[in-house]
């Protein structure tokens, strides 16, 4: 395992926690490179026969480090913003293997990535389509498109982050499905080449996307069945939930079975947009208690990691493990406490009623899982800056952005004329 305890002492593969929080500061997000590779391999393994191209969704973590030790194990890049397409590109993803979806692609955009020579769009709209049929056109080129479809599935998870039910703003109603292709296979500058989906984040359970996945491969049949060039792949969006409590994810070779299924008899290949399982949990951030508060009716470790550092929690009501960087003696008394930050908001906070091991003035501690969706979603709340992000590989350790300084932040806004007389 790429976090483990030795002689007491947490580690990240061959270094100890202690070690980079001395050199480095807190809070600071430590990666492993073992654990980013292992997952990778996991999925390729699962689908092995099939052999999908496998986009990593850069939203969930989109440090450039990360993505190059993606691309360096051949995957892709799932895009949705023109700064995350520079981002997979300045990485070293090849354009051929770029994914862009969203619901609010640009004009601009669309340029960018067809200069480039991406893959494929994932379009979601009418309107959508029409634009980039314009937009291909004024410059001479045809646009790859993949119809994202909205399955009417619900995925069981957080209201936040389903993306595949009929009111949710994602993808083309099922019903409305055909006649779009048809719209596409007519339209100059396009050229229909997928359908896609992308149900929601975080599932753990197979059976939505079974439901869903099925869903793809009988409208890809219906497709194909009116006339046309037929299609050459489709795009099952992202991957399998985490287990964050402890919880078994479900099982990849379950996940691939119902991909295989969808595409029996089909001929066509297979795209994957894996994010959060990818990264969640090889990373962790490594923060610091500033004092512990006795309450009335509460007790507090407040701590020097807050919610600009990881929203998680409060956005979501996410529960993500924390462990003592220096390991609990077998039997130690453990107490109810809320683990909160420093910012000005009572919705600052890591966890809420959580029995935890005893945590002390100056002890170190770890959020497990705060690989996906932690920098990524980060702010300078509180003019608090940025935290550092470090890779680990053996016991070798790169610092894959800096700390922020504070007063480079500051430096950043400049004064009116008016205010400056």
């Amino acid at each position: 395992m790429s976090f483990t305890y030795r002689n007491g002492i947490l580690h990240a593969e061959n270094v100890p926690l202690p070690e980079l929080a001395a050199r480095h500061g807190t809070p600071t997000y430590v990666y492993s490179t073992a654990a980013l590779r292992a997952r990778l391999a996991a999925y390729v393994e699962a689908f092995r026969g099939i052999d999908p191209l496998i986009c990593y969704a850069l939203k969930a973590n989109s440090n450039q480090a990360v993505i190059a030790t993606f691309a360096r194990e051949g995957a892709g890049a799932d895009v949705v913003s023109m700064g995350e397409l520079k981002r997979a590109l300045a990485a070293g993803v090849p354009a051929r293997k770029i994914v862009f979806a969203g619901v609010g692609k640009t004009a601009e955009e669309m340029r960018f990535a067809l200069q480039h020579g991406i893959l494929q769009f994932n379009v979601e709209s009418e309107p959508e389509l029409r634009l980039l049929s314009d937009v291909a056109c004024g410059m001479g080129v045809t646009a790859p498109v993949a119809l994202r479809v909205n399955p009417d599935v619900d995925a069981k998870t957080h209201a936040k982050i389903t993306t595949g039910k009929a009111e949710n703003k994602f993808g083309i109603d099922m019903d409305h499905a055909p006649g779009v292709a048809a719209l596409a296979k007519s339209l100059p500058g396009i050229a229909l080449e997928a359908l896609a989906l992308h149900i929601g984040s975080q599932l753990m359970d197979v059976a939505p996307f079974r439901t869903a996945f099925a869903r793809l491969g009988a409208l890809a049949r219906q497709v194909n069945a009116a006339g046309g060039p037929a299609l050459r792949r489709l795009d099952f969006g992202g991957g399998v939930g985490v287990g964050y409590a402890g919880e078994a994810p479900p099982d990849l070779r379950d996940y691939a079975e119902a991909v295989r299924s969808a595409i029996a008899g089909l001929g066509v290949g297979a795209i994957l947009e894996p994010g959060r399982s990818l990264v969640a949990e090889a990373g962790v951030l490594l923060g610091r208690v500033i004092r512990v508060k006795e309450g009335v009716a509460k007790r507090f470790a407040i701590v020097d990691t807050a919610m600009n550092d990881l929203i998680r929690p409060t956005l979501y009501e996410a529960w993500m493990p924390i462990l003592a960087v220096s390991e609990p003696r077998p039997g130690a008394n453990r107490a109810l406490m809320d683990v909160v930050g420093p910012i000005c908001e009572t919705g600052d906070y890591l966890a809420l009623d959580r029995e935890l091991p005893p945590l002390n003035a100056g002890d170190l501690f770890v959020v497990g899982g705060a690989g996906a969706y932690g920098a990524a979603m980060s702010s300078s709340y509180n003019t608090r800056p940025l935290a550092a992000e470090l890779l680990v590989n053996g016991d070798q350790v790169a610092v894959i952005r800096p700390r922020q300084d504070i007063d480079a932040l500051i430096a950043g806004e400049k004064l009116a004329p008016w205010l400056t007389s």
